[in-house]
């Protein structure tokens, strides 16, 4: 087997690609990780400051040009006119900022350069001004990926289980958190998520918080809440959705399974993901969309190198590669609609295997 592992696709992996609702399998793989980034070529996994900050540059440049053609122009244009251009610009601007914060959640993998502190610089400057906590995320996001696919364990979108539905389980789904035994907040830096030696960080996260918070506030003071609002508000609203909506397709699909303590497996859980087809924005967000599972597998690997990645590993993964084409809209009603709770198949050998249904 080459570095890039072989070319043609195995017909098994052919039709779970056409099928993207059979299940992929939940037993121990015939292959290990050490098999799998054998397959990747070396360059894969070198990170570069030059390429990672261009990328940076690259939205920040058409972000700066949306907002100065928004805030130069718009106001000359007639009631109508107005009246288009400034959803378009939200929908534009909120999706080159989606892009922006895929590259700050990079600096929270260290996949942004080799130098941890560069990292960290540069995700907490870029998270601050989506207002999101850097090291708040990063130390969640990194519990989610130790603990990907776990009942247990897991940080994001947990299932529920047949025993714990309610009557309107079939409304509200499943939650976007894990539960905890008290309050849990990512500013607060005593609460049940961190652990004492990250406390510190969170006090900086929040910092970075209150600095762009109170820049905005002199916005409001010179410019008026509208102003703030449409510039800033509702971009940053597009990019929370985007997120909230690229986590849940990621994690929720009636194909993947999930695991209790007796099953879970770390391995197992990387594979208990779905790379998706978002169009154009798979560019715009930086292949985050389409290359998820070789991020879970490979977390620092910088996001240039992924859809390389993804290539040389689907011949290795065959049939434990989830790919869903199905147009994001139907995606998302489908999932909401079929993936209401978790349970293990009555005649299933093991009961520790848990798959999504939503009879009741």
């Amino acid at each position: 087997m080459g570095a890039g592992g072989r070319t043609s696709v195995p017909l098994a992996q052919r039709k779970a690609e056409a099928d993207p609702l059979k299940r992929v399998p939940c037993t121990k793989p015939p292959f290990t990780l050490s098999q799998i980034k054998k397959a990747i070529p070396p360059h894969c996994f070198e990170r570069s400051v030059v390429r990672s900050f261009s990328c940076v540059i690259y939205d920040l440049t058409i972000a700066a040009i949306l907002f100065y053609v928004a805030t130069h122009y718009f106001q000359h244009l007639s009631g109508p006119l107005s009246f288009l251009a400034w959803p378009i610009y939200w929908a534009f601007q909120g999706c080159i900022l989606t892009g922006v914060w895929v590259i700050a959640h990079e600096c929270g993998h260290h996949a942004f350069s080799d130098y941890q502190w560069l990292d960290n610089a540069v995700g907490l400057i870029l998270h601050s001004c989506l207002l999101v906590p850097y090291f708040s995320w990063k130390y969640s996001h990194r519990r989610h990926h130790s603990n990907t696919g776990s009942l247990e364990r897991d940080e994001v979108f947990v299932p529920k289980q047949k025993s714990g539905i309610r009557w309107y389980t079939k409304y509200l789904t499943n939650p976007p958190g894990r539960p905890y035994d008290r309050f849990a907040c990512h500013y607060d830096p005593y609460g049940p998520i961190y652990s004492d030696r990250e406390r510190l960080q969170i006090f900086i996260s929040d910092a970075g918080i209150f600095a762009v918070s109170y820049g905005i506030y002199r916005l409001f003071v010179a410019k008026g809440l509208a102003w703030v609002i449409c510039v800033y508000g509702v971009p940053l609203l597009v990019v929370n959705g985007f997120l909230v909506l690229i986590t849940f397709l990621q994690h929720t699909h009636p194909a993947l399974p999930h695991y209790d303590s007796t099953e879970w497996d770390w391995f197992r859980g990387a594979l208990a993901t779905v790379d998706r087809d978002y169009g154009i924005l798979n560019k715009v967000f930086h292949n985050i969309t389409d290359t998820h599972v070789v991020h879970h597998l490979f977390s620092t690997m910088p996001h240039y190198h992924a859809m390389e990645a993804t290539k040389a590993v689907k011949p290795i993964l065959g049939e434990y590669y989830q790919f869903d084409g199905t147009p994001i809209y139907k995606a998302m009603w489908r999932e909401t609609k079929e993936c209401i709770y978790v349970d293990s198949d009555e005649d299933a050998q093991s009961k520790g295997v848990f798959w999504y249904k939503n009879k009741f």
